[in-house]
């Protein structure tokens, strides 16, 4: 059976997971052409390439915001918590030199925002925020495969719980802010249109650490692990870190704790291929980077 193991050493998070994937050979273009789905791609450009975290070779994936999003880009960073890590201050570095190649093809974004309300779609702006309902209409109108489909759904109805849940809200009335929610879909939908082209049959992932210290959100300064995160990784065994940082962002939590069938160490397996998805932060004396190893299971 091709199963895939996270191994989450410096935690998990959605750009990580992307990242990884794609160092580990999936193809990133064909993500982004079945990413079109959704029309909502004049609102982002995404990029990929290589990076070195303390002498790790690996993939950096980033969401870089156009249009509408820019403008609130700035104060985006105190909105939904669940993205502050994972994007929120990677835009600044988001390149250009190494990625030119990639992009040619696909992104004539600069001067295309004036259209975005042509598409008579779901997901455009609603006063700065997606609902998690408008979230679910846009996966099952955009027409993804059947696997695709259930793996974005089944993360995304993960996350909106463990939000209604911290605020007292149905799942019918829990939204995304706006850069949050573009983030979002694009590390949770990816991440599945990534899985599915790997051939992927089985996810198993390693306990979780999340990092200790302190984090800005919208409501305050909460403990880390946030709010949001802890409540997805009810039933998933944590591991302990002294890392005085956000490892672990909803979003990855969210995907670990909705694909990994089991919790522990590597599985016996014959790997086939390695792919290592680089953070937003560096460290002292790891490279903040997750593992996924990919491979026939025993």
């Amino acid at each position: 059976m091709r199963t895939l193991y996270f191994d989450c050493f410096s935690g998990i998070s959605g750009d990580m997971v992307i990242g990884a994937l794609i160092d580990a050979g999936a193809d990133p273009v064909q993500m982004e052409e079945e990413l079109k789905k959704l029309n909502i791609d004049e609102e982002y450009k995404l990029s990929w390439g290589k990076v070195v975290k303390n002498g790790i070779t690996s993939t950096k994936f980033d969401v870089i915001l156009t249009s509408k999003s820019e403008q609130t880009h700035e104060h985006s960073h105190s909105h939904g918590h669940e993205h502050s890590q994972e994007h929120g201050h990677s835009h600044s570095h988001s390149h250009g030199h190494e990625h030119s190649q990639e992009h040619g093809h696909s992104h004539s974004h600069g001067h295309e925002h004036n259209h975005n309300h042509n598409h008579s779609h779901v997901l455009h702006h609603h006063h700065g925020s997606r609902t998690y309902k408008q979230i679910v209409e846009a996966i099952n109108e955009a027409n993804f495969n059947e696997s695709v489909t259930n793996r974005s759904l089944a993360i995304f109805k993960k996350i909106g719980e463990a939000e209604g849940h911290i605020h007292g809200l149905p799942l019918e009335k829990v939204h995304f802010h706006e850069v949050g929610a573009v983030d979002s879909i694009i590390d949770i939908i990816g991440a599945a249109i990534l899985i599915d082209q790997l051939g992927i049959e089985s996810v198993q992932s390693s306990a979780i650490p999340t990092g200790t210290g302190h984090i800005h959100i919208d409501h305050g300064i909460y403990p880390v692990p946030a709010p949001a995160t802890l409540e997805i990784l009810k039933g998933v065994p944590i591991a302990s870190n002294d890392i005085r940082f956000e490892l672990t962002t909803p979003t990855g939590a969210a995907i670990a704790a909705v694909l990994a069938e089991t919790f522990g160490s590597l599985p016996a397996m014959t790997v086939e291929s390695i792919g290592y998805g680089a953070g937003t932060k560096t460290f002292e004396n790891h490279p903040n980077v997750l593992r996924i190893i990919i491979g026939e299971n025993q």
